[in-house]
């Protein structure tokens, strides 16, 4: 059974990681998929490449998420080529590791303004099409595990994330009343470009592995099913929630 069959989906930060393992799987799912980009041209060619090989359409644009003109220039470009907008998954983030007491300005700023600004704008564009068509729809927004826990040298991370969460509450209640739904997924510890150097200490990779009761850091693939079941008619009642996707790691606090 295809969840998505016919629904146009819009992916940010979709070329890799797991925006593109959302984005591939839309697809899988009968979605015709544009993803947002910020640098990568061949990474976002090919994933628009798997998703036609899917037998959907697929649409790259390419754009910087902490600018408000870039979510308005990205939902205006996948209604051109598809007509409309059934799902949005905001998943665009940057996490530059750095302690906290020599944290650069313009580090907290860039991350604030990509992840949380750029979340509210993709958003807020996303639902203002959904409540012209009138039809409805559904946003998924990439939150974190570090919504709920704290990180010595993601200071600056981990209150974007939390806003993200927050952002998804109450925009469930704004939006509940035009049929749009809201929720976020809290990953945990997922093999992506945000966290590849981090986790390039093998002492750490293991530690962070011993504390997961699956026995194994996520994939991007892991989040996938988890999105795609938010964004469809399977959840049709629920709203404002938060799906943590971390292996078990938050509960594991033996």
């Amino acid at each position: 059974m295809k969840l998505l069959e016919g629904k146009t989906v819009l992916v940010t930060g979709g070329s890799t990681g797991i925006g593109r393992a959302a984005a591939i799987g839309a697809a899988q799912h009968g979605a015709n998929v544009a993803i947002n980009y910020a640098s990568s041209d061949d990474k976002a060619a090919s994933c628009v490449a798997e998703i036609e090989a899917l037998g959907q359409k697929g649409l790259a644009v390419k754009g910087d998420v902490a600018l408000p003109e870039t979510a308005t220039d990205f939902v205006s470009k996948a209604v051109e080529a598809f007509g409309r907008v059934d799902v949005m998954v905001s998943n665009a983030g940057i996490c530059p590791f750095h302690a906290f007491l020599d944290m650069p300005v313009e580090t907290v700023d860039r991350t604030f303004r990509v992840n949380l600004h750029g979340a509210y704008y993709m958003v807020q564009a996303a639902a203002n099409q959904m409540v012209k068509q009138g039809e409805g729809g559904a946003i998924v927004a990439v939150s974190s595990i570090s919504a709920l826990v704290g990180g010595e040298f993601q200071t600056h991370y981990t209150p974007t994330k939390a806003g993200v969460h927050s952002l998804m509450q109450s925009a469930a209640i704004a939006l509940g009343r035009h049929g749009i739904r809201c929720n976020s997924v809290l990953p945990g510890t997922i093999l992506t470009e945000i966290n590849k150097d981090d986790l390039a200490d093998q002492d750490k990779r293991d530690r962070m592995t011993a504390r997961i009761p699956l026995g194994r850091l996520g994939e991007g693939e892991d989040l996938a099913g988890p999105i795609i079941f938010l964004a469809s008619d399977m959840a049709a009642y629920v709203t404002g929630a938060a799906l943590l996707v971390d292996g078990g790691a938050f509960v594991n606090l033996q």
